[in-house]
């Protein structure tokens, strides 16, 4: 975020533990009327996900896929995927410019090279729901406790330089 800040964006984090997300029903009623019936936070965050000019997803890897917290984020946006490939909506001005994505996230397997593979899939195609174009990843190994991303002398460089980038 100071990378994206220093080049004078607009920033602003969420975390996803602070917020009232329900988890998918599987109802149906999004692909009827392309709105979800369940009334929490994310309704406010399908309009900040549909503004944003560029969206940075952070997630540790547990059983080599992202939290619950963001699993149940992704499942919600259900109602964009329904609204764009259900009901045949344009999610986003056809009009408007290219919007770019970003994964970053933390493992404590060291020698299982294939652990951020299911997460990266999964970040990718909510991108593609929501026509962001995959722009770059930051993927650390080895860090299986609070405070290890520490160890990683270059991590915090290179995550300012992607945050300049934009």
């Amino acid at each position: 975020m100071r990378g994206a800040e220093a080049g004078g964006h607009k920033t602003e984090l969420i975390i996803l533990t602070k917020l009232k997300i329900s988890p998918c029903t599987s109802c149906g009623s999004c692909q009827k009327s392309g709105k979800c019936i369940i009334d929490d936070d994310m309704q406010l965050m399908h309009k900040k996900l549909l503004e944003a000019d560029c969206i940075v997803v952070a997630s540790p890897i547990y059983f080599c896929g992202v939290s619950a917290q963001l699993k149940s984020f992704i499942d919600r946006c259900q109602t964009l995927w329904s609204r764009k490939y259900v009901l045949h909506e344009a999610l986003i001005s056809p009009d408007r410019g290219k919007r770019s994505g970003y994964f970053i996230s933390t493992a404590g397997s060291k020698d299982y090279n294939e652990v951020f593979e299911g997460a990266i899939y999964g970040v990718k195609a909510i991108f593609s729901t929501l026509n962001i174009e995959y722009s770059g990843e930051l993927l650390f190994k080895d860090m299986e406790y609070k405070g290890d991303i520490l160890k990683h002398p270059d991590a915090m460089r290179m995550a300012f330089e992607m945050g300049s980038s934009l």
